[in-house]
């Protein structure tokens, strides 16, 4: 049996603040299986985005266990950490996260730029080229990002997640700076993805969003409340949603 690409128990994480601790994620256990696409889904405050920066080894937890691909996450150096996150996951968020004053091109390459293998100047070309059309954007690719609208923004920053092919896709609210038409374009590519393989995780507050998903795990204070199967799934399609 294949061991989930994700796995957390008992997992806990408490901030301290002028002697002040607050408990953000308490007590959670799940899995992810390979190939999955779940939503995390919460009110403002409930731990989502604490439990998502967790999983995307961008902050640690104070307690619980962490396995990633079946490793356990403690015994990690910060080379074998750097190494996950150039390569193996991808990071989407609601900010987009681009450069202003670079074109689209050198916002999707920028991870190739900590990935010593990458020098071949065609190998680059070629890698940030299938990434731009994997998200319909390659006819922008000398536009500078400031020049695009939210939606494309977004698409841009899919195809940035993209360039290494990693396992795991992140998106954190990814749709929460988007008008409906835009946001539906993205939950169409993130399923796009998911068919070919991806496993994604996404981290909402929208019940309209998490239904993209084949699962929703529900967070308040910090606790799974619910771990369900979706069972009138949204699909995006052309614009259009169809359940």
């Amino acid at each position: 049996m294949e061991k989930p690409v994700i796995s957390v128990e008992n997992l806990c994480k408490t901030y301290e603040n002028e002697g002040i601790k607050t408990q953000a994620v308490c007590g959670v256990s799940f899995s992810v299986k390979k190939g999955e696409f779940i939503s995390i889904m919460g009110p403002s405050g409930s731990g989502k985005s604490t439990l998502m920066q967790i999983l995307g080894f961008l902050d640690r937890p104070t307690s619980g266990k962490y396995l990633f691909e079946g490793e356990d996450a403690e015994k990690f150096s910060e080379e074998k950490l750097s190494y996950i996150r150039n390569q193996k996951i991808g990071f989407v968020f609601q900010t987009f996260n681009l450069l202003p004053r670079t074109t689209v091109f050198e916002n999707v390459e920028l991870p190739l730029l900590y990935d010593r293998g990458e020098t071949s100047g065609k190998k680059v070309q070629e890698k940030v080229k299938n990434a731009l059309q994997a998200v319909s954007m390659e006819h922008r690719v000398n536009y500078f990002s400031s020049q695009l609208s939210g939606g494309e923004k977004q698409r841009v920053a899919i195809a940035r997640a993209l360039i290494n092919e990693p396992d795991v896709i992140f998106a954190d609210e990814p749709t929460g700076n988007l008008d409906s038409k835009s946001g539906i374009e993205v939950l169409k590519i993130l399923q796009k993805l998911n068919r070919q393989g991806h496993t994604i995780i996404l981290v909402t507050h929208e019940i309209f969003t998490a239904q993209h998903a084949e699962r929703i795990i529900y967070v308040k204070d910090g606790r799974i409340v619910a771990d369900d199967l979706v069972k009138d799934r949204k699909v995006a399609e052309d614009g259009e949603l169809l359940k």
